[in-house]
């Protein structure tokens, strides 16, 4: 079982940060890369040819790895996930079909690609939102989105988890339903990969993207993308030298090439060799191998398990364990909590969480305690209407 790795990072004392789904704070060992990649360009006369290429190459296995990807020219590095979904819709053969599903209150990156295809090729934007809080709210809603598709459905696109309180989707049950109509299933896996177990050979999604700067523990500005057999001949967002056959032989660069490097190599984002960027992330990824993403999902669990029965005595909901993650846990608070006090009250404990309404997330990971989780108690028993 893994320890509070709290001494690994630059956290004040005095801060209590439940907010990891908004974004992760830097391991002290990945900052470090990121200072020596500064320093690199201070003398780029040692710089070579290989530098653009083979820390990438390491890059992509290491992320292969972590999903259980069998072959690393499948995946792509991209800057962001729009960036990797722009790719996808770039790509699609529409056919006949007629409609895109997408859960929601689903995380603007994963939406507005999907209404600009939509408009542009006069199909349906299919959105199902999810049912009020109260029971069974993650098997309603999976049960609504997969109803909804059906031979008019082009694609379905999701997260594994939900951004905002972590309520699981049934990728594998989605994954059977667009195969039974011929429809793509695309992840954003932007607030899972690194914290739950994703496997890409059980669920088979037909692309999915992740930034590097959330559950990754890695910079702001890189992320991945993986895309399965259907992509592998597509064209490319933009036109980068380093995307292209025989673009490490620098004294032939001007000998244009018109083929890519092999599979999903022609998605990458220019510039994506970074020599900061690059081994800070790779430092990251280093690191998660260490912990791997069950024993972070198995620390998180652990540590809220304590406190769900005290957020329940306060006649909050939360999603039964079968349909949620635990690294991300939704508290929705009834109504004699007073929203203004408790915003207050988290500010004077020094408590950072992401609050939509009256739904509280909370994301935990490896550097939290139960003092950062008792803080937060604290402040909501302040925050009682009287």
């Amino acid at each position: 079982m893994l320890k509070c790795g709290r001494h690994l990072f630059s956290i004040e004392d005095h801060i209590h940060y439940l907010n990891n789904a908004y974004m992760s704070p830097n391991l002290k060992s990945v900052e470090v890369s990121g200072i020596v990649g500064v320093r690199a360009k201070s003398q780029p006369y040692r710089v070579i040819s290989q530098d653009f290429f083979e820390p990438v190459d390491k890059l992509k296995q290491a992320f292969s790895n972590l999903i259980n990807c069998t072959n690393h020219h499948h995946i792509a590095i991209v800057p962001s996930a729009s960036y990797g979904l722009a790719n996808v819709a770039a790509n699609l053969t529409i056919g006949k079909k007629k409609k895109i599903i997408v859960p929601g209150e689903q995380f603007p990156s994963n939406y507005y690609v999907w209404e600009r295809l939509a408009k542009e090729n006069n199909l349906a934007l299919e959105v199902i939102s999810p049912p009020s809080y109260g029971d069974r709210r993650s098997s309603e809603w999976n049960e609504a989105i997969l109803n909804a598709i059906d031979k008019d459905t082009l694609l379905v696109a999701c997260g594994h988890v939900h951004w905002a309180d972590g309520t699981l989707f049934n990728l594998q049950a989605f994954r059977s339903a667009c195969d039974e109509n011929d429809a793509y299933l695309i992840i954003d896996g932007s607030q899972s990969i690194g914290a739950l177990a994703f496997d890409v050979q059980k669920i088979k999604p037909d692309a999915l993207v992740t930034v590097g700067y959330k559950w990754l523990f890695g910079p702001y500005g890189i992320g991945f993308a993986y895309y399965n057999d259907k992509f592998l001949k597509g064209l490319p967002i933009e036109e980068n030298w380093t995307i292209r056959k025989r673009s490490d032989d620098f004294k032939n660069l001007v000998n244009y090439n018109s083929e890519y490097r092999p599979g999903a190599a022609r998605y990458s984002v220019g510039e994506h060799s970074n020599f900061i960027l690059v081994p800070m992330m790779h430092t990251a990824l280093t690191q998660l191998q260490v912990w791997t993403v069950e024993g972070l999902q198995a620390y998180s669990t652990n540590l809220i398990d304590d406190y769900l029965n005290a957020f329940k005595a306060n006649g909050c909901f939360i999603e039964e364990s079968s349909g949620r993650c635990n690294h991300i846990l939704g508290v929705k608070l009834p109504d004699h909590f007073d929203m203004k006090k408790l915003s207050l009250a988290l500010k004077e404990r020094n408590v950072h969480i992401s609050l939509r309404g009256k739904v509280i997330r909370l994301a935990t990971s490896i550097y939290n305690s139960r003092s950062d989780l008792d803080a937060f108690l604290s402040a909501m028993h302040s925050s009682v209407m009287v």
